[in-house]
């Protein structure tokens, strides 16, 4: 496979040292690439930096608190065996390159193991299947060498790269920078769109990362039949669905004088579109989940914001190229990602969308456990984590074997006027002060610790006050123990012997008040488990009597709930209880005036509800696995008011 750059090599050597190629064994490439061609690559070493550390490096340190006085870069010179042998069974490589802009670009080669292991001491030979007509690297490295010519370099300069080796099986990955020394496209029979490119790169940094964020994917080598979809901005719908459905991405990035090509990775939807239109302009965002804090990626963003980004499709090969300008987000607004302490915005400058473009496809296989959870829940409103007042636990109900009615006293902060909630709505707590335990790098016992902010949402399940005033006032939760850390700590903790005092960091919500105000229409309300828990604060909406429909899925062993159902209400409710569950418990519960059915909620249970001539607001609440089951039954439907408590 590797002939051809072998044979490049010694007729490289033979004019760099004026010997003919005759006289060279390929078994000498090695001694004579270390001992005459390597000193000709000028690069900034790490050892000319503070600690190995660029100045883009070292502001990101700063800003984020990262303590690297007494830490030196981890990254090697050149390619130690080690890492070599990890490249070698690796069946992809992402590419990163400059074009004539100066703008970074990515891309994705390979499809099987081997098409790229080392060929002289720090050298990696290259070979792979290519989409000629539209890869962003490939012009950017081979732009104006006609087909079958060999660039190489002529002043020993070569021109910068970065790559990352990426095993999906194993979840290994190693990081290189260089510069591209030989390059050649050939092309492929019986086809224009299609070349075979081949290379040398000369290693100067390598890095071995770690398997976090990186979900398991079986490769195989693929021929593609590459058709540009589009080039313009904004995006066409079919690249937009690409990112919402993305759980990997793969971007570039150069501090001015190295690159550097890495992976982002994390659940499917873990990078969102802001916005996609000629007015607004194309802007991306994505979190920087918790990781080794080397900081590489945003050191050099630090220093030059720009970015290439390669998306793929590993199940049609079909592949997004964008290339922008980015902003790093501390602390961003849950507006634009809740639950994220730094977070990457990139304005987007150029796209290229490509059908059936990379020459492999890959079968989906385990997620990554380190993957936190995507938040599209509602019930998180602040936009930032400033305690405005604190909330004591003074009492704990248990009202089923996992659900437990919880009250607290809130107090507000001093200079903080806390006006009354709404009706229906949830204070936000930050746990952060007792459960965080600081930053660790790997957690295999417990993944999830690691980029959790510990500040959640809870519905409100007591009315509003109607003033808060400077001594506080009462409320109350009715939450699940779900097994995470926080509800744990609300259901264990002694708060007799020692209090437990939260800061509270906003109030929100309030949409799923069943209140028809003006509105004629008739009003549905369908919760599942805890999702009652709008339902509950809502007392002056049924004194009087309401209309309003609920359908309410429980389980046997949480019936207990249903007691909790104002009396106004109970008449306008049907259970449908699931699981096991005593007869003296059911006749409990319905002796306390609500429907009761056993099985669980059907089609017709809910669109049996609908009223044509006075129009619907259908108000769900309950978990995604229910309200992805609800919203499409309810397709369609132009009034349709969602909250979910999955997260």
């Amino acid at each position: 496979m590797f002939l051809f750059i072998i044979a490049t090599f010694i007729s490289l050597f033979s004019i760099s040292l004026g010997n003919s190629s005759a006289q060279l064994n390929i078994f000498e490439i090695p001694f004579f690439y270390h001992q005459h061609f390597n000193p000709l690559i000028a690069m900034t070493t790490l050892q000319e930096l503070h600690n190995g550390w660029h100045a883009g490096e070292q502001a990101v340190h700063k800003l984020l608190r990262v303590p690297t006085s007494s830490r030196e870069n981890p990254t090697s010179s050149g390619l130690p065996p080690s890492y070599a042998r990890r490249v070698t069974i690796s069946p992809l490589v992402a590419l990163g390159a400059l074009d004539d802009q100066g703008r970074p670009w990515t891309a994705i080669w390979g499809g099987e193991r081997g098409f790229i292991r080392p060929v002289a001491q720090g050298v990696l030979g290259l070979q792979s299947i290519v989409d000629k007509t539209n890869d962003p690297v490939l012009k950017s490295l081979l732009d104006g060498i006609p087909d079958g010519e060999v660039y190489q370099t002529a002043d020993g300069q070569g021109k910068p790269i970065s790559a990352l080796s990426i095993d999906l099986e194993s979840r290994d990955r190693v990081k290189l920078a260089g510069k591209m020394v030989v390059g050649t496209l050939g092309a492929r029979p019986g086809t224009d769109s299609l070349g075979e490119v081949q290379m040398a790169l000369h290693i100067q940094e390598s890095l071995g990362n770690c398997p976090k964020y990186l979900n398991k994917k079986t490769i195989r080598a693929h021929i593609p039949s590459p058709e540009l979809v589009s080039n313009t901005l904004p995006l066409p719908e079919e690249a937009v669905k690409l990112i919402s459905q993305a759980d990997m991405f793969f971007l570039s990035s150069t501090n001015n004088q190295t690159m550097d090509t890495n992976h982002r990775g994390g659940a499917p939807g873990f990078v969102r579109v802001l916005t996609n239109s000629e007015s607004d302009g194309v802007t991306l965002v994505y979190p920087e989940y918790s990781g080794n804090r080397l900081y590489q990626t945003l050191g050099n963003l630090h220093v030059n914001p720009l970015i290439g980004l390669a998306i793929p499709d590993y199940e049609t090969s079909s592949v997004l190229y964008l290339t922008g300008t980015t902003s790093l987000l501390v602390n961003p607004p849950s507006s634009i990602l809740p639950h994220t302490k730094l977070a990457v915005k990139i304005t987007v400058n150029s796209a290229l969308y490509i059908r059936d473009s990379l020459p492999f496809r890959g079968e989906p296989g385990e997620l990554s456990p380190y993957n936190p959870p995507i938040c599209t829940s509602t019930s998180y409103s602040p936009e930032s984590a400033t305690a405005i007042a604190s909330a004591t636990l003074i009492s704990r109900t248990l009202l089923s074997s996992t659900i437990s009615k919880l009250t607290f006293f809130l107090k507000p902060e001093r200079g903080h006027i806390i006006e009354p909630w709404k009706t229906a709505g949830h204070v936000t707590l930050d746990f952060s002060t007792e459960l965080d335990n600081g930053y660790v790098h790997m957690n295999d016992d417990d993944p999830q610790s690691l980029n959790d902010d510990y500040i959640r949402s809870f519905t409100i399940s007591s009315p509003p006050p109607t003033e808060v005033g400077k001594n506080g006032v009462q409320f109350e939760i009715t939450a699940r123990k779900t097994g995470g850390p926080v509800t744990g700590l609300l259901f264990r903790h002694d708060y007799k012997r020692v209090p437990l005092e939260i800061p509270v960091v906003g109030f929100g919500g309030g949409e799923l008040r069943v209140s028809s105000g003006e509105s004629k229409k008739k009003r549905v309300f369908v919760a599942g488990g805890v999702g009652i828990t709008p339902l509950l604060s809502q007392v002056e909406d049924f004194e009087g009597g309401n209309d309003v429909e609920v359908v309410w899925s429980l389980r046997g062993d949480d019936l207990g709930l249903v007691g909790e159902l104002k009396e106004g209400l109970r008449g306008n409710v049907k259970v449908f209880v699931t699981g096991d569950v005593k007869d003296e418990e059911l006749e409990k519960a319905r002796g306390l005036g609500v429907r009761i059915e056993k099985g669980r909620v059907k089609r017709e249970d809910v669109l049996g509800l609908k009223d044509e001539d006075r129009g619907m607001r259908w108000l769900l609440c309950a978990g995604e696995g229910m309200l992805k089951v609800l919203q499409g039954w309810l397709e369609g439907e132009d009034d349709v008011v969602v909250e979910s408590f999955g997260y």
